[in-house]
């Protein structure tokens, strides 16, 4: 009958249902996580050879990644050294950096918990530049400062929490053991150390992104002999600015942003990789290929605060972005978050225009050279932007001081190089703000404190 014959159709169909979900039962969670792991790997960093500053630098090649784990930044240092002999240390010098970030990372998620909220000392704790130090300022300077320090192939260190710059002294440590050693060792402590360990730190207590920026430089010819037992002379500060270089004498710099996740974004003179870190494995993760900014953007970032203090043509640069009448017509969004991790990193991905620019109270800006403006310049400039002054290129400046300050304008090469003809035009008719860019280019001998 119709009745029995639907009834035998539906037991037919049941079963078949039944044999289909056995055949494709749900996958185990090994199988699973390959797929997902398939599905988020990014292609692989370029390979080649590239010409930087006078240096040559051999790519890493990778023809095979692990489906779980990617690339890790251990494994790029260590191609990368392969692939670079005479930049070996490089190697020791970022597993230490990347040790102390995840320690800082740690430090901030948790600072809430732990207590390491609020101002060093209460209050009354500031730093050389005259700023109040938080507690965070403190503990990840020190965490940084010592993991470089035990690296053992730091010569130099300097950072924006430190009054000077710290000598690195291996021999006095090991040196009558290493006399005795029949052995050749490889001459170390060729690197100077830069860096910012908290970038925003005085956003951390909100919770907003913080950030890590450091620069590694290759030891200059003329050395200096401090007595770190006495306060540092000017004489020694600029025997010590004399062994630190230009930004274009950078061999490496990078940043760690401490926000929804921790990205660390390197360059090593050939490119710019990203990394994230998975906190399940503990390791840095190859994420942003090759990352390069788009030739322009839609965005400015900065504080609009300062508009009336800003120099003319910076003013009539955001003006005319603001109101559609750039270049590219368009009408520009602003996004600015008041620490220069976040606001860069968000530049270099999406592209637009940063900006700490000089204005009357400031009339050198407030971003440090050697250790916030020089190491940006240099990764933004690998991934295809630009890092001004106003008139001038941030990566040519020479140091006259180990905390000189400078304007800092950064991001797309064409934004960028918008904004600039503002600044030439206005240096036609503006001799003071023409003088006042031009004496940034040669050391200066005074204020040497500063």
């Amino acid at each position: 009958s119709a009745v029995m014959k639907a009834a035998l159709l539906l037991l037919a169909l049941a079963a078949g249902a039944h044999a289909f979900s056995a055949g494709v039962s749900r996958p185990s969670r090994v199988a699973r996580s390959r797929r997902v792991a398939a599905s988020m790997r990014d292609p692989r960093p370029a390979s080649g050879v590239r010409e930087v500053n006078g240096r040559t630098v051999v790519l890493p090649i990778f023809n095979e990644e692990c489906a779980y784990t990617g690339i890790t930044l251990t494994r790029y240092m260590i191609e990368f050294a392969r692939a670079n002999p005479d930049m070996v240390e490089l190697e020791s010098i970022m597993a230490s950096i990347q040790t102390a970030c995840k320690t800082i990372s740690n430090l901030v998620r948790r600072s809430s918990m732990t207590g390491l909220l609020g101002l060093q000392s209460g209050g009354g704790s500031v730093n050389v530049q005259g700023e109040e130090q938080k507690k965070l300022d403190v503990i990840t300077n020190d965490v940084l400062k010592n993991a470089l320090k035990f690296s053992g192939k730091m010569g130099v260190l300097a950072s924006e929490e430190e009054d000077a710059p710290v000598a690195m002294e291996e021999e006095e440590k090991y040196g009558e053991a290493l006399k005795n050693k029949q052995v050749v060792i490889e001459e170390g402590n060729r690197y100077v150390a830069v860096f910012d360990p908290l970038d925003g730190s005085s956003n951390v207590d909100a919770g907003i992104p913080t950030g890590t920026i450091f620069g590694i430089f290759e030891e200059g010819d003329e050395q200096c002999i401090i007595d770190d037992s006495l306060p540092i002379t000017v004489a020694e500060q600029e025997c010590l600015a004399a062994t630190l270089r230009p930004g274009k004498a950078l061999v490496a710099s990078g940043y760690v942003l401490y926000s929804s996740a921790t990205e660390f974004v390197l360059t090593l003179g050939a490119g710019v990789q990203g990394f994230t870190l998975d906190e399940a494995c503990g390791e840095f993760i190859l994420t942003h290929p090759d990352i390069q900014i788009p030739p322009r953007g839609k965005i400015y970032s900065l504080n609009e605060a300062n508009r009336w203090q800003w120099d003319a043509p910076l003013r009539d640069y955001v003006t005319a972005i603001q109101s559609g009448e750039g270049e590219t017509g368009v009408q520009y969004s602003a996004r600015y978050i008041g620490s220069m991790v976040g606001d860069v990193h968000r530049t270099l991905l999406y592209g637009g225009i940063f900006a700490y620019a000089a204005d009357k109270k400031n009339p050198d800006g407030k971003l440090r050279l050697l250790y916030e403006a020089a190491p940006m310049s240099f990764l933004m400039e690998q991934a295809g932007g630009s890092a001004i002054t106003g008139l001038h290129r941030i990566m040519d400046i020479i140091p006259s001081t180990v905390h000189q300050r400078v304007p800092v304008i950064m991001g797309s090469k064409d934004d960028v190089a918008e904004a600039q003809k503002y600044y030439l035009k206005a240096a036609a008719s503006d001799p003071e703000l023409k003088a006042r860019c031009d004496k940034r280019m040669a050391p200066q001998s005074e204020g040497v404190a500063a």
